[in-house]
């Protein structure tokens, strides 16, 4: 579906990778990996005819239907519904198609416009649209609601449910979970094992990498490789392939100090010059084997706390809110010093609510909160970046945060985030996503905290980066509060998991495939429903098309009912003029006006026959290639 030839990209004067000659095949579900900045969404732009290649050729299928999540998401009056259906073209042509035909009070124009419609299954838009927003999150009243009353994230998920409603031969996704809670990930999950075109898709999330690709195609080291497999086989096939060409490369290292030391001992003997020039020679035709090595990940951990109380925070019968909406009612909690706790729920159901509370960033409307002497809490909140000062560089924060600490040690601590030497100097506003988040996480680091609230840390952190962080927090000896959609880190770094939803937090009696298989379970009981509408739908589908084709069929057949009746009248009335002239008294003396006239009848009845029988054959051949299309 997708052919590169020597392909080559780069963004203004870097290049990104180069002699990539692979072909990506139809039906294939391929996840795009690399860290941030190599070129996954330059590749995407590409695919699209948005970018062009600095050498050779990309090449997509003629034919080939292309959907992707738009970027941008205006705040329009019409209601999300109908701006969700305005991404199929084709049922939008045929809707003005039908509008059109009836306008002209046309019978067989309306016919094939019903026909055009049903083809663009316009009969179960409606329901599908509306299964598409209940799993994106939005409720039934949500639907007739204008696209500008919702959030930005919100928007973004009606561009995303834009993307799959539209029929596509090849379906392209940079970062689809971005803006969405577990809950929708898992049905996305779902629905894109179920897409029967080519997937290509951009995400940091492993776990979801994992259950919905085949194939890995990954940037790095400034190329392109294609991998058969998930995330964890590309994994395992990338650390073998290290250690494959790192061995070779020993090898010959050992090779080359062999041969160059025989050189140097052997060159100033005129025994040994001829083979010392030989072995020369073959220095110099060795086509050497560098070493690959793997992107060196930012490796940090947490420092033990200084103090650590067995009982940190507790709430009890807290309700918690904004103003007068109550978020949350009702909540009894504590945390201990070895708690390590996952938050999941839908988007606003309160996670971010209940980690405020705990931070002690948000009041009670009723209850009471109350903490350990000693304690140190580490705020992770959802947009930490946004608080960051632009204008400072990572060492004048570092040294206004923590006053009193020698340059040089937090030069070395920073040193272990990605921002040694110069980098500690340049101004933090133009430093990326990633690198912001990598700030602010050696910010919490530093502070040696005894309670670590995480809120979406791994928003903008790459794959390596997210290891890193794992890694990290599974040293990590405080209590531990983790809201993320990101499964494996919840999965390695946590051992409860509290979910919150319906102004409540309840535990979760099991882990997160526990949680996945019950979330299954429910939207399966939950489409039995739909699914007897949609077959409902389909056989009143089927039936109108069928009775559109009567429609349309009915003319041509009356029109060759009377043609027919038109031949075999002729074929009578010729039939008796041939029995005429097979009378020998028709050849009898004084009946020659009698003959004359039988001669002209046949002539006649000959010519009108063939004529009706040349328009009977017309007409059958419209009728059957009207009813195979």
């Amino acid at each position: 579906m997708i052919l590169f030839r020597n392909l080559a990209l780069a963004r203004g004067a870097h290049p990104l990778f180069g002699g990539a000659s692979l072909t990506l095949e139809r039906g294939w579900k391929i996840g795009l990996v690399g860290a941030n900045g190599s070129g996954k969404s330059s590749l995407l732009a590409l695919i699209t005819g948005e970018l062009s290649a600095e050498a050779g050729e990309c090449e997509v299928q003629p034919g080939t239907r292309l959907a992707r999540i738009e970027q941008e998401a205006p705040a329009l009056e019409q209601t999300i519904i109908e701006y969700l259906l305005d991404a199929d073209t084709e049922l939008r042509a045929a809707e003005a198609a039908i509008i059109a035909a009836e306008t002209a009070a046309d019978g067989e124009r309306l016919a094939l416009a019903h026909e055009r419609y049903a083809h663009a299954d316009g009969y179960t838009a409606q329901a599908r649209a509306m299964a598409l927003l209940a799993g994106l999150g939005f409720t039934q009243a949500d639907a007739r609601r204008a696209v500008k009353e919702f959030s930005g994230g919100y928007r973004m998920r009606l561009n995303l449910a834009r993307a799959l409603i539209r029929p596509s031969d090849l379906l392209l996704l940079d970062e689809p979970t971005n803006h969405l809670d577990l809950d929708t990930i898992l049905w996305l999950e779902n629905w894109l094992r179920g897409y029967a075109g080519t997937l290509l898709i951009v995400s940091h999330d492993r776990e979801f990498l994992d259950r919905v690709s085949d194939h890995t195609l990954a940037i790095a080291n400034a190329t392109l490789r294609l991998y058969g497999g998930n995330y964890s086989t590309f994994e395992t096939l990338q650390a073998q392939e290290l250690a494959q060409q790192a061995a070779l490369a020993s090898r010959q290292s050992k090779e080359v100090q062999r041969i160059t030391s025989f050189v140097e001992r052997f060159r100033a003997k005129a025994t040994k010059a001829r083979q010392a020039q030989s072995r020369l020679k073959q220095l110099e035709r060795m086509t050497r084997v560098a070493p690959v090595y793997a992107a060196q990940p930012i490796q940090f951990d947490f420092e033990n706390p200084e103090r650590q109380p067995d009982r940190i925070v507790s709430l009890e019968d807290v309700a918690a809110g904004y103003g007068e909406h109550q978020v949350l009612a009702g909540v009894t909690m504590s945390m201990a010093r070895n708690d390590r706790l996952a938050v999941i729920g839908a988007n606003g159901a309160g996670k971010t609510t209940l980690v405020r509370l705990l931070a002690g960033e948000l009041a009670p409307l009723a209850g009471r909160r109350a903490e350990a002497r000693g304690i140190v809490i580490g705020y992770f909140a959802q947009h930490q970046i946004e608080l960051l000062r632009p204008e400072e560089t990572p060492l004048a924060m570092m040294l206004r945060l923590f006053h009193g600490e020698r340059e040089q040690r937090l030069r070395d601590f920073l040193g272990r985030f990605g921002f040694a030497a110069e980098r500690a100097e340049r101004p933090i506003g133009p430093l990326s996503g990633g690198e912001k988040s990598r700030l602010a996480l050696a910010v919490l680091v530093r502070r040696r905290p005894n309670l670590l609230l995480l809120d979406e840390p791994t928003n903008h952190l790459d794959l390596e980066m997210r290891r890193s962080l794992t890694m990290a927090l599974q040293g990590y000896s405080g209590a531990l509060v983790i809201v993320s959609h990101d499964r494996h880190l919840l999965a390695t770094c946590a051992d409860r998991i509290l979910v919150v939803g319906d102004r409540t937090v309840r535990e979760f009696d099991g882990d997160l495939e526990d949680y996945r298989q019950l979330r299954l379970t429910r939207e399966r009981a939950g489409s039995a429903g739909p699914a007897k509408r949609r077959r409902r739908d389909e056989r009143r589908e089927a039936a109108g098309a069928r009775e559109a084709l009567r429609e349309r069929l009915r003319p041509l057949e009356q029109h060759l009912a009377r043609v027919e009746n038109e031949v075999e009248k002729l074929s009578a009335e010729h039939a008796a003029v041939i029995a005429r002239l097979a009378d020998p008294e028709l050849y009898a003396e004084g009946q020659k006006k009698a003959l004359a006239q039988a001669l002209e009848d046949d002539a006649r009845l000959k010519w009108e026959l063939a004529r009706a029988e040349a328009q009977w054959l017309e007409i059958s051949e419209q009728l059957e290639s009207a009813r195979v299309s």
